[in-house]
């Protein structure tokens, strides 16, 4: 009898591992919104780390949490670190391109809970009345990362928070009219 349930876990978890490796590589969320608001104006909220207080979604989540500010106060070499509760955990991020006003992109170091390493994207496109302002990421899928994807939709965990963000920066950047 023990034989059995031992050859049956060690089926499942053969099959488990094969569900896991079949998960996809990478992943790439995104959002984006219309802000009534040149792109130079919305632009400048994003590319300087000081004034993501004001706007992201992580921002309130633990009050106590630190954050440092290094390299050059905003655009290029900008770089943001936070330690905090479980909410927020602990991680660096860093400017690695700045277009002005088109582009964004981050190398987004998380820490904890887990360790990853993504790439963040905000691009600011002039349309009709002001601004669409897009907010991705993307990133490589490691073994750990496709398992916990088989119970954890990154879309439906991340995607709220891009989107209340977005909505506190289309508020704060319409009300500076």
């Amino acid at each position: 009898m023990l034989r059995k349930i031992l050859i049956a876990t060690a089926v499942a978890l053969v099959i488990l591992m094969i569900i896991i490796s079949q998960r996809p590589d990478t992943f790439r969320l995104s959002r984006s919104t219309l802000v009534q608001a040149p792109p130079d104006r919305v632009f400048s909220q994003v590319n300087d780390f000081h004034l993501w207080d004001a706007w992201s979604p992580w921002a309130k989540l633990d009050p106590n949490s630190k954050a440092t500010f290094e390299g050059a106060p905003s655009g290029k070499g900008s770089v943001f670190k936070w330690s905090g509760n479980d909410k927020v955990g602990e991680g660096r991020q860093e400017i690695i391109e700045s277009q002005p006003p088109s582009r964004i992109l981050i190398k987004l170091d998380f820490i904890k809970p887990f360790a990853a390493t993504n790439q963040t994207e905000f691009t600011f496109q002039p349309e009709a009345g002001g601004t669409r302002v897009t907010w991705t990421m993307s990133g490589h899928n490691n073994f750990i990362a496709k398992a916990f994807s088989i119970f954890m939709d990154c879309e439906k965990m991340v995607g709220p928070d891009f989107e209340k963000g977005l909505a506190n920066l289309k508020a704060l950047v319409e009300s500076q009219h």
